[in-house]
């Protein structure tokens, strides 16, 4: 099975607040990305209609894995793009690139990645065109949230940290980027969901975190632990995929 891939001998395990969390792989692990979202959308998040960030109610499109972001009440107003701003898309909530960037069809490629003008590519598309073993992660439903699309796109790979000042570019919309190099800021009430899903896929899939984000994401997960949805969310996730994320229990 392609599961046995991702063996125990390739998680790194560590101390996270009171004790020791050990973060198994999917047992029964989706083998692309788009599969993935359609049972977030389908399942996993068929009754919460809420993006991660912003806290928009959105309306899931019927086809495609996508939706429509409903700023109503939520209080976002776009920082620059206005149609992308409105669009709902699936996040990674730890970037592919913090997973995909040491593996050999991101650094330089594959054979089979030649695009039909003969031009090569790598990276992410790559990835996912040729490593099955980047594509069970990807699909990790545990590392998958709605968010506005603009957030989305603006975050790109920045990783979680504090941005000092309270500059707010998307209206009331508690989320921020600075510093140098840049960092995203999520707001106070989803630090701990962040940190924990961080925590997830360190442990599982043996990314090394420094010792400074290993610190802070658990601050973040002590400050804010998780509440009701969270652990509903994890539960269905396991029921799906067949693994829990530890971090949140």
């Amino acid at each position: 099975m392609l599961y046995h891939r991702l063996t125990r001998s390739f998680i790194v395990s560590f101390v996270v607040l009171a004790g020791a969390a050990y973060a198994d792989p999917p047992t029964r692990p989706f083998n692309t990305f788009d599969a993935a979202k359609k049972v977030a959308r389908d399942g996993i998040y068929a009754d919460h209609h809420i993006d991660f960030y912003c806290g928009c109610a959105f309306t899931p499109n019927t086809a495609g894995s996508g939706g429509k972001i409903d700023a109503t009440e939520c209080g976002y107003e776009p920082r620059k793009y206005k149609t992308r701003g409105k669009v709902l898309e699936w996040e990674h909530v730890m970037p592919a690139y913090f997973f995909g960037r040491t593996r050999a069809c991101w650094k330089t490629g594959n054979t089979k990645c030649v695009k039909s003008n003969g031009t090569k590519y790598k990276g992410r598309e790559c990835c996912a065109k040729v490593d099955q073993t980047f594509k069970l992660i990807e699909a990790d439903l545990h590392n998958l949230t709605p968010a506005v699309g603009e957030l989305n796109g603006d975050r790109s790979n920045k990783p979680y940290g504090i941005v000092t000042g309270e500059a707010r570019e998307y209206g009331a919309c508690n989320f921020e980027m600075g510093g140098s190099p840049k960092v995203t800021e999520p707001s106070d009430n989803i630090r701990g969901d962040a940190a924990r899903i961080w925590l997830y896929m360190s442990d599982t899939y043996g990314i090394n975190l420094t010792a400074a984000q290993r610190k802070m994401f658990a601050g973040w997960s002590k400050n804010d632990p998780p509440d009701r949805w969270e652990r509903l969310r994890n539960t269905r996730i396991e029921a799906a995929q067949g693994n829990h994320n530890p971090f949140i229990e």
